[in-house]
């Protein structure tokens, strides 16, 4: 008998509660990111004290950045994902607490974010962005850790056997839908105990792209920018190199990755977050190359 997919624990989302205060997991993720900000910004800093930075400036770029990836985040989801949706509800989109942040439209707010800072202190908008290139892939992991924890945005439907093959039963609703679309899927589903319900019921098993996404653009993207900024570099190729490292990453953890179920696959069978990579890669590249033509 084939052994059973590993069912994800369903944790709560809240984390602790302080009296009337809960504090949930996803809030903890980006705290948690915003504080491997400062310690590593701390230890950037001392690596590379050419670049000019001070902790003032740090701390006055973190708040730039809060708000460039909590505004850009939330509104890239109401633009690029649910438009229609929120253009008809506007007063959902403050409803950020409900969920829906977009990795996007936040690198648009922090970009406008950088901008600004730069523009205040004096400093080029590539030199800002190259101080920050390498310190944003952990909090990306923070990101996707709380997915995981949060059992969202989970993978496409994988072998029952595959010995990396989860089931969500947080996506009970998802995978209903996909049977009844494609009534093959049938033979996939896998029958378990459900703690919650104290019921057997049955689920499709899946990727946990939230881990690959975790690993790929979290951990192995902070390794490459971490090592490649260890010596001076012309100004722009740390941040060409984000671009190219992210979108690459992230275009083909993607093909792992479940699709919004509103907007499925897009033209040439990619997702929206594919589309959206695409771009960033070959703006990546052109950014590099600019940068060493210009200092040769």
């Amino acid at each position: 008998m084939p052994a059973l997919p590993f069912i994800h624990p369903q944790f709560d989302p809240v984390a602790l509660s302080l009296g009337p205060l809960a504090v949930r997991w996803y809030g903890l993720m980006y705290l948690l990111a915003f504080l491997l900000f400062i310690v590593l910004g701390r230890q950037y800093m001392r690596r590379r004290p050419d670049m000019g930075w001070t902790r003032e400036a740090q701390d006055d770029l973190l708040f730039y950045g809060m708000l460039g990836v909590i505004l850009g985040g939330r509104l890239g989801y109401v633009l690029f994902y649910k438009a229609s949706f929120y253009f008809s509800h506007p007063l959902e989109i403050l409803k950020v607490w409900e969920g829906g942040m977009a990795f996007h439209g936040g690198l648009l707010g922090v970009l406008i974010a950088l901008w600004l800072f730069g523009r205040k202190t004096g400093r080029h908008f590539l030199q800002v962005g190259d101080f920050v290139a390498p310190l944003v892939p952990t909090g990306l992991a923070a990101g996707r850790l709380g997915n995981f924890i949060n059992g969202e945005l989970w993978g496409r439907v994988t072998a029952p056997d595959a010995p990396w093959a989860v089931i969500f039963p947080q996506a009970w609703q998802a995978d209903a839908k996909q049977v009844a679309a494609d009534p093959a899927l049938q033979g996939s589903l896998v029958q378990y105990f459900e703690p919650v319900s104290q019921q057997m019921v049955t689920g499709l098993p899946r990727h946990a792209s939230q881990l690959y996404q975790f690993a790929l653009e979290g951990l192995t993207l902070f390794v490459i920018l971490w090592l490649f900024s260890r010596k001076p570099r012309p100004m722009g190729a740390v941040s060409g190199l984000f671009l190219i490292g992210y979108g690459s990453f992230r275009f083909i953890a993607e093909f792992a990755r479940e699709p919004d179920d509103f907007l499925g696959l897009l033209a040439g069978h990619l997702s929206m977050g594919q589309w959206l990579s695409l771009p960033m890669i070959l703006a990546g590249v052109a950014m590099m190359i600019w940068a060493y033509r210009r200092k040769a």
